[in-house]
């Protein structure tokens, strides 16, 4: 695998992803029974903006860099539904914007003593630096393997709560970016089988419209046919930061399986902002919707 997150770490696409995931754990956190976390494809943990990669690449200035300056003065409900990723943000980086948190770390931060993560890392330079980046955390269990083939063995989890992130690297060689879409469908179908009742969230990118239309539209059905998942519970939610183009970055998003009640009206809230905030050209947009609901600008 030649993908390395460092190049792209908090992108406008880590800002979508992130916010939607940290909405999710907020809302498990609103209940006292434990939960578990489960990344299947982890990286590193924890990345620093000055660092070699984002210095070559510095991706985050027009993410996680715009917002930052920014957010302070946010309508009220755009700042409510940042704050759970923000806060784990602004917690790391209380001398001025330096590092930027992954998926496993929002999560270690955001959940409680009981609760459980599950974190897996095929890459072994990568996998090492996850482990040095979540320390001796006993809530924390990190493999070097295949998320997609270590999904089965983790569901249902014992705590009967929690959320999944399928989130692959979606690389630009020839075919893979169509075999990461195929696995991500492989993925849910095993793992709503197994656990009907999880969050699920699927991060993939928008390159083509077409692709992801029809991605989304597989996924949805198996959710809610095969799955039992209710219509309403499975959520959209993209922000594209220029008019679509195939071959290059213009958007990325998640879907979202039994979606916890209340994240949906937080990226309605955010989203219109984010897409102001975040846009690099001509035909930015944002959409959130459901196979009930359907809000788009």
């Amino acid at each position: 695998m030649n993908y390395r997150h460092a190049f792209h770490a908090g992108n406008f696409a880590d800002v979508v992803k992130h916010v939607a995931v940290a909405l999710c754990l907020d809302r498990l956190n609103q209940k006292a029974a434990p939960y578990r976390y489960i990344d299947t494809h982890a990286g590193i943990g924890v990345y620093d903006l000055e660092g070699d990669e984002a210095e070559r690449s510095p991706e985050w200035k027009d993410g996680v860099g715009r917002v930052w300056g920014a957010v302070g003065d946010a309508p009220d409900p755009v700042r409510a539904a940042l704050a759970p990723w923000l806060g784990v943000v602004q917690e790391m980086n209380s001398m001025g914007l330096r590092h930027y948190p992954g998926s496993p770390f929002i999560a270690s931060r955001m959940a409680r003593s009981d609760d459980a993560l599950r974190l897996c890392e095929l890459h072994e330079p990568s996998a090492a630096l996850l482990r040095e980046a979540m320390g001796r955390d006993l809530r924390v269990k990190i493999e070097q393997r295949d998320g997609f083939d270590a999904l089965p063995a983790y569901l249902p989890p014992p705590e009967r709560r929690g959320l999944v992130l399928v989130d692959p690297p979606f690389e630009v060689a020839a075919g893979a970016r169509k075999a990461d879409f195929d696995w991500m469908l492989k993925a849910a179908r095993a793992g709503v089988k197994r656990w009907p009742q999880g969050v699920y969230v699927f991060w993939r990118p928008l390159k083509d419209f077409d692709q992801v239309s029809a991605f989304d539209g597989e996924l949805a059905s198996m959710l809610i046919e095969e799955g039992g998942v209710a219509p309403e519970k499975v959520l959209v939610a993209d922000l594209w930061v220029r008019t679509i183009s195939e071959g290059k970055l213009g958007g990325a998003g998640v879907v979202i399986a039994n979606a916890p009640f209340g994240v949906a009206e937080h990226l309605y809230a955010a989203l219109p902002w984010l897409c102001e905030r975040l846009a690099q050209g001509e035909g930015a947009g944002w959409r959130v919707e459901s196979p009930s609901a359907e809000a788009e600008n």
